[in-house]
């Protein structure tokens, strides 16, 4: 993967709103398609924020210039969407993270990779398999994806780091390692050619809401996911849906059916996952690439040299059809196909009216090109 870098000017700026409350993912990519770089979405964030009933709190200049500094002191480094070294499997996605946090080398995210994942309270039996299961796919020359959890995460970076690679997704910042007792095994990855990587700030520590987050990294960056034991309502499962919402193959070694941590993996076994027993029942069923889910992809500016061309382009024209949408529009999700086809508007002018209405607080686009009315509508 050939690497590019941006100009500081349009990597702090991508920073500050990637920080921004109110600016998630989806926003993001739909902004740098409509601006073409993260230096325009800044200047047009003021005309955006006076159609919100609340404004934006643009993350301050100063707070993303320390953050760099920090992670630049830990060795880290920052990858941006649609830039390479950024993972190209995981710019597929929708939601992808704006910006990853990263230590360790970036060309472990270049090999196709295999996600594993399974119960935090692992048996020994269980780990044993995601060991030597994740040993055998780095043999294989496949990276090895998860979440540097207790129990079946952290045996799969510790058997692939036996034979290859790992890369561990972590839910908070990467100064604040989880479980604590998992810092050591954070620290090797990065040493021995790994990857790091987290979406959150340095600074954040993990809270409940951020692991569905860090899961759908772990599905994003794989080809494909293996579940090891994992109970009826579990993380595993979120990233198990996860990967198939993103045309992902999914893979589940079957477990006792009097053992609680196997029921969900065995469910999925029922549901059509691949049964799993040895590293030949993933590599005979792994693609070579994602189903045929495709993203829109943001255009990014044109790389030019070391540098990205950071040339606003002309402000779109003034949308004067919001209301005419917002009345084919409910709390329940439809699908943005849906409401081309009820009006009488081109899919670029519903995807820009559909965007002002986003930032003003009035519908909220969702994953799966589906958009709902909120509240304030």
């Amino acid at each position: 993967m050939t690497e590019a870098r941006l100009s500081s000017a349009e990597a702090l700026a991508r920073l500050r709103l990637a920080r921004t409350e109110g600016i998630g993912p989806l926003t993001f990519r739909r902004l740098l398609v409509r601006y073409g770089s993260g230096v325009a979405m800044l200047a047009a964030l003021p005309g955006l924020a006076a159609r919100r009933a609340a404004p934006f709190t643009l993350w301050p200049e100063a707070e993303a210039r320390r953050e760099a500094a920090a992670l630049a002191e830990l060795g880290g480094r920052f990858l941006f969407l649609g830039v390479p070294p950024y993972p190209t499997l995981l710019a597929l996605q929708e939601d992808a993270p704006p910006v990853l946090a990263l230590l360790g080398d970036p060309a472990a995210l270049a090999p196709r990779a295999v996600a594993l994942v399974g119960a935090r309270n692992a048996s020994a039996a269980g780990r044993r398999i995601a060991e030597s299961l994740a040993e055998a796919l780095a043999r294989e020359g496949l990276g090895v994806v998860s979440g540097l959890a207790r129990g079946i995460d952290a045996a799969a970076h510790l058997g692939a780091l036996r034979a290859g690679r790992t890369i561990a997704c972590v839910a908070g910042g990467l100064d604040l390692p989880y479980p604590p007792e998992n810092a050591v095994l954070q620290a090797r990855i990065a040493a021995e050619g790994g990857a790091v990587l987290a979406e959150a700030p340095l600074g954040t520590a993990p809270l409940a809401r951020h692991f569905p987050r860090r899961n759908r990294i772990v599905a994003g960056l794989s080809l494909g996911v293996v579940v090891v034991e994992a109970a009826l309502r579990s993380g595993s499962l979120i990233t198990a849906r996860l990967a198939l919402e993103a045309g992902r193959e999914l893979f589940a070694v079957p477990g006792s059916p009097l053992d609680p941590r196997a029921r969900g993996s065995n469910d999925l076994i029922r549901q059509g996952a691949h049964l799993t027993e040895g590293v030949e029942d993933v590599l005979i069923h792994l693609p070579e690439a994602p189903g045929p889910a495709r993203p829109v992809e943001p255009r990014l500016g044109q790389v030019q040299g070391a540098m990205v061309e950071e040339a606003a382009p002309d402000s779109p024209e003034p949308l004067a059809d919001a209301d005419q949408l917002l009345e084919l529009l409910g709390v329940a999700p439809i699908a943005v196909d849906e409401v081309v086809r009820r009006c009488h508007l081109s899919p670029s002018a519903v995807q820009a009216i559909l965007l002002d209405l986003e930032l003003a607080g009035r519908v909220e686009l969702l994953p799966g090109n589906r958009v709902a009315r909120t509240g304030q509508a």
